[in-house]
């Protein structure tokens, strides 16, 4: 499902113009944004929670190459489904 799909499912459901279901979403995943880039996760009940995730720095090959490199310590965004989400998804 894509952006456009959730605007048009939501504006549908609640009957709010399109451009305000659009402005919303926006506004909704700029704070998504802003708080992890903040280092602040974002818990929705019921839902799932947006954390950071770090990664330790590692060695990788590169194949063609033959050699060795080091990709840093990193940290990247990740959701974490909520246990009443995942049970509804399987079933």
């Amino acid at each position: 499902m894509t952006k456009a799909e959730i605007v048009n499912e939501v504006a549908k459901s609640t009957g709010v113009e399109k451009t305000q279901v659009q402005a919303v979403v926006e506004a909704f995943m700029e704070s998504v944004k802003g708080s992890l880039e903040n280092g602040n996760p974002v818990y929705l009940r019921g839902f799932g929670s947006f954390i950071i995730k770090h990664r330790a720095e590692k060695a990788a090959r590169n194949i063609t190459r033959n050699t060795t490199l080091t990709i840093p310590a990193h940290d990247i965004p990740a959701f974490k489904p909520a246990k009443v989400f995942v049970d509804q998804v399987k079933k």
